[in-house]
């Protein structure tokens, strides 16, 4: 009887895993093996030179006996055999000096290099927010990471997943379960992973969008120094390529005009040159704003000082509202103000002539009605 294709599948996939497996055992009983063998080979050596220098030091044993010997023996003879004393002293410390040198250094065994050990790098973490911007300073930081301490293609891929945090990791965890139920490949090498995020979170439209930023670019309030390192992020993330003179012009375009008059007159060779230039002037005119402002106020505080007061214009909107309509006169303006305490026109409660203000002195007290005192 045939069997479904569904069972079909996985008796393969189990056949084919069990393979890997057993290759994966093989490889590693191999690479036990040659561990072995050096191991033992290193043991080898290792007795070989404890052995040689057990020899040298029973050789220096038996030579100091033979010497103890020796002087024991002439010791009794010191006074009968005076010039033959000499002699046999002058050998004793022939035989002395040939013990005490130093030893022949041993050969240095020439030792296989050993495998480099596994650099440890911390990467910065990535999130996976859906900023455009994070994104790219992240991979770029990556990039200069494995330059650095030389990672190999196998390593990147696995040394840059660790990194993902939160949404990040959740999407790899994702990314690696559908293609291993789709049977598509696994990401082993950085350039596919750096495809798939790019996808992910580089919309389609950022190039455009960057490139129109970029053509519209001009320094506004910005200093020069910003305005320059904005220029050249825009280009390094479009990825434009263009001579030093294009790139000259395309930055004096973007210049206020105060700065631009002014450093065209002036002589300069590269791009850093011109910015350089374009910092002095943009200090030599904050000095100038600063001076003015401060001679300003210095001359208001010297008008209050000598009693004069400084006297600002009114705006022009103002000076409308106060202008009087056509057709009026001061007449009908005045008759129009009303008294809101006697309800009397053409003045005001603080200027009305029946107000009354009342003075008291004991038991007397006087009101004063319209400018004149009554008891």
């Amino acid at each position: 009887m045939s069997q479904p294709p569904s069972q079909c599948m996985s008796a393969s996939n189990e056949e084919e895993i069990s393979l890997k497996q057993i290759a994966f055992d093989l490889r590693a009983l191999l690479r036990w093996k040659e561990d072995e063998i050096i191991a033992r080979e290193r043991e080898k050596q290792e007795r070989d030179r404890f052995h040689q220098l057990l020899d040298e030091e029973r050789r220096g044993t038996r030579n100091m006996e033979r010497l103890h010997e020796r002087m024991s023996n002439r010791s009794q003879h010191l006074y009968s055999h005076t010039p033959t004393l000499v002699t046999h002293y002058e050998e004793d410390s022939r035989l002395v000096d040939n013990f005490y040198q130093p030893p022949p250094p041993l050969r240095r065994e020439r030792r296989e290099p050993r495998e480099p050990r596994a650099i440890r790098i911390d990467l910065p973490h990535f999130y996976g927010k859906d900023d455009v911007e994070a994104y790219l300073d992240w991979e770029m930081k990556v990039e200069q990471l494995f330059a650095c301490h030389q990672i190999s293609e196998e390593r990147k891929v696995p040394l840059a997943t660790l990194s993902f945090q939160g949404n990040a990791m959740y999407w790899w965890t994702a990314l690696e379960r559908d293609r291993r139920i789709n049977q598509s490949p696994e990401v082993k090498y950085w350039n596919d992973l750096k495809g798939a995020l790019r996808r992910r979170h580089i919309p389609s439209y950022y190039h455009r969008e960057l490139m129109d930023k970029l053509q519209r670019l001009h320094q506004n309030k910005m200093k020069v120094e910003e305005y320059r390192q904005k220029m050249e992020l825009y280009m390094m993330r479009v990825g434009i390529r263009e001579s030093e003179d294009t790139t000259i012009a395309r930055f004096l375009s973007g210049l206020s005009l105060e700065i631009r008059d002014r450093v065209e007159l002036l002589p300069y060779q590269d791009l850093n040159d011109l910015v350089q230039l374009c910092i002095k002037v943009e200090q030599q005119i904050l000095r100038k704003n600063f001076r003015n402002e401060y001679s300003n106020s210095y001359t208001k505080k010297e008008f209050k000082r000598d009693g004069k007061q400084v006297k600002e214009e009114p705006s022009k909107s103002f000076k409308e509202k106060e202008k009087p309509r056509e057709g009026t006169s001061s007449h009908t303006r005045t008759s129009e103000i009303k008294c809101f305490k006697y309800l009397g026109r053409g003045h005001v409660a603080s200027k009305c002539p029946t107000k009354k203000t009342m003075i008291l002195r004991g038991h007397l007290y006087y009101a004063m009605v319209g400018g004149s005192y009554q008891d």
